[in-house]
């Protein structure tokens, strides 16, 4: 196996990482109650999604 003969330097590895970054998830804002939610999940607050309450928050608290 090829190996290396001299070592990168710490530039040219910081370049390489430089697109290695977290990125947060799209959120979006709730269209009944304003809270932010992730897209295309139902709110955690209210449990609407796209316009009609789907899980039942009160008994899940």
């Amino acid at each position: 196996m090829p190996n290396p003969k001299r070592r990168h330097s710490k530039a040219r590895r910081d370049k390489r990482r430089a697109h290695d970054a977290l990125v947060a998830p799209g959120s979006s804002l709730c269209p009944s109650c304003g809270e932010r939610k992730l897209a295309h999940r139902a709110c955690p607050s209210c449990g609407s999604y796209k316009g009609r309450e789907v899980i039942d928050v009160q008994s899940t608290v």
